[in-house]
């Protein structure tokens, strides 16, 4: 979704940093093994993403979102949505500009939009303790129930679009399968079809900033 906005993807070109590959750091092994590590590539991407704006694509999901009945469900950790007002933002993976405190000393999560961050790696202003990054790491579960609840409550939809997602990453990816089994009309929008597009009632083939205005005109 935000590949048109300069923020890079998790896969394809773009998808390394230095020589490693983002599921040698998105992890919570990784984490422990070298925190700093850890911290540098998310620095690096925070540096990129607050240099980068909405595209088209965004602005017509932020549209559609202050319609009765739809929900916008996001992966992305950027922050762009927000950026481009749509409203109730369904956070599934979290947030690139959220920390939280690794001692669970009881701190609440905070944001901090500095970038690059003062201080690396970043420690929790309550117990001093090491902070980590407000996202969901391959092999965890997703915190926040009410985003799980409201994920499955969306999936219970007349039409349901997956837009921008390599529909590899559980379980969000899952959600397609479980709004197709409720009978929606399903569509899938990305440059290259996944291997989901055999199973949607649509693949549109095009990035989400050429896609969406077609489909609003």
């Amino acid at each position: 979704m935000s590949a048109a906005s300069g923020v890079p993807t998790f896969r394809g070109t773009g998808g390394l940093w230095r020589s490693f590959k983002p599921e040698d750091l998105a992890t919570p092994q990784a984490f422990t093994r070298d925190p700093l590590l850890v911290w540098q590539w998310y620095d690096w991407r925070r540096q990129i993403i607050a240099g980068c704006a909405p595209n088209k694509g965004h602005e017509i999901v932020a549209a559609w979102s202050r319609r009765a009945g739809t929900t916008v469900i996001t992966q992305n950790v950027d922050g762009l949505h927000e950026l481009a007002g749509t409203e109730q933002v369904v956070r599934y993976h979290g947030s690139i500009w959220q920390l939280r405190c690794t001692a669970d000393c009881g701190a609440s999560a905070w944001d901090d939009r500095a970038a690059p961050l003062a201080k690396l790696p970043p420690v929790c202003p309550s117990c001093g303790a090491l902070a980590r990054p407000g996202v969901v790491w391959f092999g965890e579960g997703i915190p926040c129930h009410a985003a799980v609840a409201a994920s499955s409550a969306a999936a219970q939809s007349d039409v349901f679009l997956s837009i921008g997602t390599s529909s590899l990453v559980y379980p969000a990816a899952g959600l397609l399968h479980e709004a197709k089994a409720h009978g929606a009309w399903t569509v899938e929008i990305n440059p290259e079809p996944t291997a989901a597009a055999g199973l949607v009632d649509a693949a549109i083939a095009m990035g989400a900033e050429e896609a969406l205005p077609r489909l609003v005109r």
